[in-house]
């Protein structure tokens, strides 16, 4: 028994307290940067003449190109850049996204666009829930989620090639399971990163989140979305 058990529990309190903070500034952030991609998809689906130069051109190339390197730049950078450098880059990312993700407002019914998000929602909700109260160390299952996603990462190239409607299916489904796994992972992760004391993880833990949401969303979309 500790000599001072009130100085204990006042720790843990203390402790409790700073992942809480922590967390809270994760989910504004990641908020913040699915309202901001929203925003941006919809003023550019308004746009006939931005979703033409976008869409018909190689630009669309040059935009996805961009978002890789940005994400990964991101990662690196945001460990040694100031707050405010690491905001910026984590907004303009999301800013991008909403450019390419003008396409699925011009694609799918808004009705079933709103369906879809409300759905991946709260299965996000759900999801990032269990991956907050478990006592279960999710770190197990990292290697098979992360196999899973390179798998549908390379299922997805092949199938711009076949147009298989089976394969679109398959990878959608596996796909579905691979980042809800990966919310409920990443969430458990971002937990134990609150001890650090740094804004910079908390724009690193919402980007993670951020992408959860989103790739969960557009594999939903398959099952759930109506084409105009």
């Amino acid at each position: 028994m500790p000599a001072d058990p009130w100085t204990t529990q006042g720790a843990l309190g203390a402790a409790e307290s700073t992942t809480a903070t922590f967390m809270a500034a994760v989910y504004r952030w990641m908020a913040a940067g699915l309202a901001l991609t929203g925003l941006v998809a919809y003023g550019v689906a308004s746009s006939p003449s931005m979703m033409h130069t976008i869409f018909s051109t190689p630009l669309m190339w040059g935009l996805i190109i961009g978002q890789l390197v940005l994400v990964m730049a991101f990662t690196r950078v945001s460990r040694t850049a100031t707050f405010p450098v690491a905001a910026a880059m984590f907004l303009a990312y999301c800013a991008l996204s909403g450019v390419t993700f003008a396409s699925i407002i011009y694609l799918y019914t808004r009705e079933s666009i709103a369906t879809t998000f409300f759905i991946t929602g709260g299965s996000f909700f759900a999801l990032s829930a269990y991956g907050t109260l478990t006592k279960r160390d999710l770190s197990v299952a990292r290697q098979f989620l992360m196999m899973g996603l390179v798998g549908v990462l390379i299922a997805s190239l092949v199938n711009i090639f076949m147009h298989s409607s089976a394969m679109s299916f398959m990878i959608s489904f596996a796909g579905v399971i691979v980042f809800a796994g990966l919310t409920a992972y990443d969430t458990q992760k971002i937990r134990a990163m609150a001890h650090a004391g740094d804004e910079r993880l908390a724009l690193n833990g919402a980007l993670s989140l951020y992408l959860d949401f989103v790739n969960l969303f557009l594999m939903l979309l398959r099952f759930f979305g109506r084409r105009r």
